[in-house]
């Protein structure tokens, strides 16, 4: 599910010589209608490069998605700024909101915390998230300990820390043990278009008489789990919401809980998890 798309459904966008994202056809159509500041056909959009800047830029799409969402064809402003740019290391080089990337087809960024607990015989629990039933999205889902979309701003272990200490009350102390333990990439077709999503990982130790408490109201409860357990709701339905499912996946695969001996599909799951963007 995570990595079905097809390309042909939308047409690539630049900002001088890089592409950006993709834009789905019928959006790409929209945008010419309301006189996006885009150069437009149907193998591809530019952004018109008398934008020289990254100022200019943002404020150009900002102008655009704003007018849209006036009138109901994208959502309301979020408030929380995320970078147009093919390669994470690379500077941005325009900011959109957050609620409008999905619509541009940007690569996006996340991280994602497992916070887990090891008993006296060395088992291991995971804690689980379940998500707010009011949330925008997903609500009522379950969820990777602590997770959150990575804004313009802030490092990846900075964000990871600031999502810990709002979303689970961690201690920053605490939250500063976590490890960065890699990323998974996937490219979906969603409702308003491509997602491009690249997580980064950490994984955190935790100890055994932490209990985390929400406190920015996203998450309903947590819930300490044997690591089996969460191994089988993954398996047998979709309670996770989508993208945690491949964290938990990924969990399981580091830490030996699965293995090529009884994984029939223990090859696909590896590299599944880190497909290749296409950018």
């Amino acid at each position: 599910r995570c990595n079905a798309h097809n390309l042909a459904d939308h047409r690539p966008w630049r900002i001088g010589d890089a592409t950006v994202g993709y834009l789905r056809h019928g959006f790409a159509d929209r945008l010419a209608d309301v006189g996006a500041p885009l150069v437009m056909d149907r193998t591809g959009a530019q952004l018109l490069p008398e934008l020289a800047t990254p100022a200019m830029r943002s404020a150009a799409l900002h102008a655009v998605c704003s007018d849209l969402a006036v009138k109901a064809e994208l959502p309301m402003r979020r408030g929380e700024p995320f970078p147009v740019t093919p390669r994470w290391n690379k500077a941005p080089l325009a900011e959109i909101d957050r609620a409008w990337v999905g619509y541009f087809g940007l690569p996006a960024y996340g991280v994602h915390l497992n916070g887990y607990v090891r008993t006296t015989n060395g088992d291991l629990l995971m804690w689980v998230a379940r998500r707010a039933r009011n949330k925008m999205t997903y609500p009522g889902l379950l969820d990777n300990m602590v997770a959150g979309g990575q804004p313009v701003g802030l490092s990846l272990r900075e964000n990871m820390i600031k999502e810990a200490t709002e979303e689970a009350g961690m201690p920053a102390a605490l939250a500063a043990r976590m490890r960065p333990v890699g990323q998974i990439s996937y490219t979906m077709d969603m409702a308003e278009g491509l997602k491009l999503d690249t997580l980064t990982l950490f994984d955190l130790e935790l100890p055994v008489d932490f209990v985390p408490a929400n406190t920015d109201g996203e998450i309903e409860e947590f819930i300490l789990l044997p690591l089996e357990e969460v191994a089988r709701i993954v398996r047998e339905g979709f309670e996770f919401k989508f993208n945690c499912a491949l964290v938990v996946i990924d969990f399981l695969i580091r830490h030996g809980f699965l293995t090529p001996d009884d994984e029939p599909d223990y090859a696909r799951l590896c590299q599944g998890l880190r497909a290749k963007l296409p950018l």
